[in-house]
């Protein structure tokens, strides 16, 4: 336990100001924590703050270190609580990166239910429709579909979608139905703005592979404003299952060319650091998220 105490000594000093202080705090001596303090820099071999002055000052290497030793000290804590049967009690920020239109369709419902089970905690949901490495920066979980990115982080495979082309009645009522992929040629269609496996349309036709160019009419960076278009009758779109499954069953939007879909899932994945002790807040929302995923109730088929 001495480790843990040079640990808390550490923090409680840079939090309160000075030795003193953080003694004065913590109900133990001064010499207590600057033994303490002693012992964990020759344990280390590095000095932590800077010495000679009336104001206690990390050194770099104390900085840095101070990021360590919280993680330590915040997952043993709600190590003990999961110990202990408690889980409310696991506390601590948990930041998530994933898809704009997946968090809003995949994350946001259930947030309110996660956040009750476990009130100690809050979330930070970061956006982007790439996947951006930011775990150095305390990125604690990234949500990412299709291909994995380059990256020397666990990936865990909790599932796959399914994308799907489809349109509103109202739009087939009035343009028609297309029977064949190269019927899209002649629709309006619209499509993601960058270039990505989502921005391919391709099916299989007399056997094989048919990747027809479709040129949109507009294009956009959110699949959200695809789903608008479409469910206003504005013309032909590509969305994941996952995202369009309720206006299938709902009968607002129709899966068009079933005969040629080409059976290509995209697996989604739960990506996160590579720690021998995964912390307790992570390990909470995997096990959550995956019973929901489970569940499926945005499947069409």
């Amino acid at each position: 336990m001495d480790n843990y105490s040079q640990l808390l000594a550490f923090i409680w000093s840079t939090e309160c100001g000075s030795f003193s202080a953080a003694a004065r705090a913590h109900n133990i001596t001064p010499s207590a924590v600057s033994k303490l303090i002693t012992r964990l820099e020759d344990r280390l071999q590095v000095r932590l703050f800077q010495r000679g002055s009336r104001v206690l000052t990390l050194t770099e290497e104390g900085a840095a270190y101070l990021r360590s030793a919280k993680a330590v000290v915040e997952a043993m804590n709600e190590a003990d609580s999961l110990a202990e049967g408690l889980p409310s009690r696991v506390s601590g920020t948990l930041r998530i990166h994933t898809m704009t239109t997946f968090a809003k369709h995949q994350i946001v419902p259930w947030l309110a239910e996660f956040l009750d089970l476990y009130p100690s905690m809050d979330v930070e949901i970061q956006l982007g429709a790439q996947f951006v490495d930011h775990f150095e920066q305390g990125l604690d979980i990234a949500i990412h579909s299709g291909v994995l990115p380059s990256s020397s982080r666990i990936a865990k495979r909790i599932g796959e979608c399914e994308w799907l082309i489809c349109a509103s009645p109202a739009y087939l009522a009035e343009q028609g139905t297309p029977t064949v992929p190269a019927d899209l040629l002649n629709h309006r269609c619209f499509n993601f703005s960058f270039v990505s496996p989502w921005s391919k349309w391709v099916f299989v036709q007399d056997g094989e592979g048919v990747s027809v160019p479709v040129t949109p009419s507009a294009s956009f960076t959110q699949g959200d404003l695809l789903r608008d278009m479409a469910l206003s009758g504005a013309g032909v779109v590509k969305l994941a299952d996952f995202h369009i499954g309720a206006d299938v069953r709902a009968g607002t939007l129709v899966p068009l060319l079933e005969d040629f879909k080409s059976g290509i899932v995209e697996p989604v994945y739960l990506l996160y650091s590579d720690r021998r002790h995964l912390s307790p807040r992570i390990r909470v929302f995997i096990e959550f998220f995956q019973e929901k995923w489970r569940q499926n109730p945005w499947k069409v088929t």
